[in-house]
């Protein structure tokens, strides 16, 4: 049987789509990133609906991409190869995400690192619980410049993202509140619980209003430079995988490096 990588709930109008890999800290592998976009779509073109919840089971939202995985079938990619995954896999199912037409809402737990930070910063709401942390160690562990999506000095603040980016520092969840990267701050035990809250009162309003609202709100960003600046880091963060640093650290074994790092196994 195979592994069940995503748990998919419909609650009301309110679809919950979890990824499903506790053991690994919901470690985004090759076959999840797929499934999840999947999932995404589904909800997208579903009528009944109205808004959609991305969490994570277990202890943590998400630690990262699984460079387990990566080191054992990807570490001696081409260039060409990795661009071509990494520019559909972590690149265009982010912004798939971000311009899903129905309010999303991040739920987060635990480490949202990398990658998790990344998938969680393309969702419209962020609510997190007290326990959780953000951070984004790449540039410290595997000489890569940063994740492929750049988001942070766009959720964060140009000066907080250069100081998390250059240290690989945590942010916790309240520090997070405060600076107004995530929405609300609860118990952990209340976090499921206050997420769907939010999400039924948020479905609650008339989808067509609700998608006009979130179009026109990511267009202000647009038109602020946020897609051409995301696009033009991917390629910085392409060339970053060609230099002497990151081969060193890509020799001596990738997921070594995340674990010598207090953020733990995550990219």
């Amino acid at each position: 049987m195979s592994e069940t990588l995503l748990l998919i709930e419909n609650i009301g109008a309110v679809r919950r789509i979890s990824l499903n890999r506790p053991e690994a800290r919901n470690a985004q592998s090759r076959q999840l990133l797929d499934e999840f976009d999947c999932a995404v779509g589904d909800a997208a073109h579903d009528d009944s609906v109205r808004v959609v919840i991305v969490a994570g089971v277990g202890d943590h939202f998400s630690a990262g991409h699984d460079l387990k995985e990566a080191q054992a079938s990807r570490a001696n990619f081409t260039v060409e190869e990795r661009w071509e995954y990494e520019s559909l896999r972590y690149f265009d199912y982010c912004l798939r995400l971000w311009d899903m037409p129905k309010p999303t809402i991040a739920q987060v737990q635990g480490a949202c690192v990398a990658a998790g930070f990344m998938v969680a910063n393309m969702c419209d709401l962020v609510v997190c619980s007290e326990d959780a942390f953000f951070s984004d160690p790449v540039g410290q562990t595997l000489a890569a410049a940063a994740t492929e999506v750049l988001v942070h000095p766009w959720v964060m603040g140009l000066r907080r993202a250069k100081e998390m980016l250059f240290t690989g520092d945590k942010m916790l969840a309240e520090e997070a509140l405060r600076i107004g990267m995530v929405n609300r701050v609860v118990p952990r035990a209340d976090l499921e619980q206050e997420t769907l809250a939010m999400a039924q009162r948020i479905a609650q309003a008339p989808p067509f209003g609700l998608r006009l609202i979130k179009k026109s709100l990511n267009r202000t960003l647009d038109i602020q430079g946020y897609r051409s600046a995301l696009s033009a880091h991917f390629d910085t963060h392409q060339l970053s995988h060609m230099s002497e640093e990151f081969k060193a650290v890509r020799d001596r074994g990738l997921a070594g490096a995340i674990q010598r790092n207090k953020a733990g196994d995550s990219a």
